[in-house]
C-alpha cells in the first residue's frame, strides 16, 4: 500500500510540473501572433494611403487640364516677354510685365556669359564695345522659344549698349517669323532713349506689326509699368 501511495504521489507531481510548464509558454506563443499582425497592417495601411493618394492626384489632375483648357481658350491673345539683361536691370521690367499680364517669359541667354571686363565701355578692346562697332555681330544664344507661332503679342526687352540695342537681341529677332504678330519694344538705360534701336530691330523681321518702343527705369514698379502696357491699346483677351 505504501509503494501505490509512492506511486500516486509522484505520477501527481509529474502531471502538476507539466501543467506549470505549458502556462509559462503559453505568454510567448501568443506576443509572435501580436507582432506577426502590427506587421501585417502596416502595409494595409500604406497600401489604403497609397491608393488614396493616387486616386486624389488622379481627380486633381483631370479636374485642372480641362479647366487649364478653358483658361487658354477664354484667353484668346498669347503673350510672350522676352527680355535680354546683361546687369537684371532689364530682367524686373520684364517680369512687372509677364506677371501684370499673366504671361510667358523667356530671357535670352548668351552661350558666352558677359563678364564685367566685356561690358567696360570705356575699353575699346572690350567685347561689347567690339561687338558693337560690329553690325553683323551676332552672339550665340542658348536654348530657342519653343512653339513661337502661338503667341500674339511679344514684348522685347533690352538695355541701350551705344545707342542700340545689343547684337544678341538682333540674334533672337533674327531667329524666329514673327509675320503676323505684333511686337512691343522695351529698354532700360542710364538716360538714353529707345532712339533708332527699335526701329533697326524692325528692319530685321518682315510682316510683323511693330509698336513704338519705351525707355523704362529700372527701378519703376509694377503699377507704373503697367499703367504703360494698358495704354498701348492691345487686346490682351481679358
Amino acid at each position: 500500500m505504501i509503494t501505490v501511495l509512492i506511486s500516486l504521489l509522484m505520477i501527481l507531481s509529474l502531471a502538476a510540473c507539466g501543467n506549470s510548464a505549458s502556462l509559462t509558454g503559453q505568454p510567448s506563443t501568443e506576443e509572435k501572433p501580436t507582432a506577426g499582425t502590427v506587421n501585417s497592417e502596416e502595409p494595409a495601411e500604406n497600401s489604403t494611403n497609397a491608393e488614396n493618394t493616387d486616386t486624389s492626384e488622379g481627380q486633381t489632375n483631370e479636374s485642372e487640364n480641362p479647366e487649364n483648357s478653358d483658361i487658354l481658350e477664354e484667353q484668346g491673345t498669347k503673350v510672350l516677354v522676352a527680355y535680354f539683361s546683361a546687369t537684371n536691370t532689364t530682367q524686373g521690367i520684364a517680369g512687372h510685365i509677364a506677371n501684370g499680364l499673366n504671361a510667358d517669359i523667356y530671357e535670352i541667354v548668351p552661350k558666352e556669359p558677359y563678364t564685367d571686363a566685356d561690358l567696360n565701355y570705356n575699353d575699346n578692346n572690350s567685347r561689347t564695345t567690339i561687338e558693337m562697332n560690329d553690325s553683323d555681330a551676332r552672339p550665340a544664344i542658348i536654348g530657342s522659344v519653343e512653339d513661337m507661332e502661338q503667341y500674339d503679342i511679344l514684348f522685347i526687352g533690352y538695355p541701350i549698349w551705344w545707342g542700340e540695342a545689343p547684337r544678341i537681341v538682333s540674334t533672337f529677332v533674327e531667329s524666329y517669323d514673327f509675320s503676323g504678330k505684333t511686337i512691343v519694344p522695351f529698354c532700360t538705360s542710364g538716360g538714353s532713349g529707345v532712339g533708332s534701336s527699335a526701329t533697326n530691330l524692325e528692319q530685321l523681321t518682315d510682316g510683323a506689326d511693330w509698336l513704338p518702343g519705351k525707355r523704362l527705369n529700372g527701378s519703376d514698379s509694377q503699377d507704373t509699368v503697367m499703367e504703360w502696357v494698358n495704354g498701348l491699346g492691345l487686346d490682351f483677351g481679358e
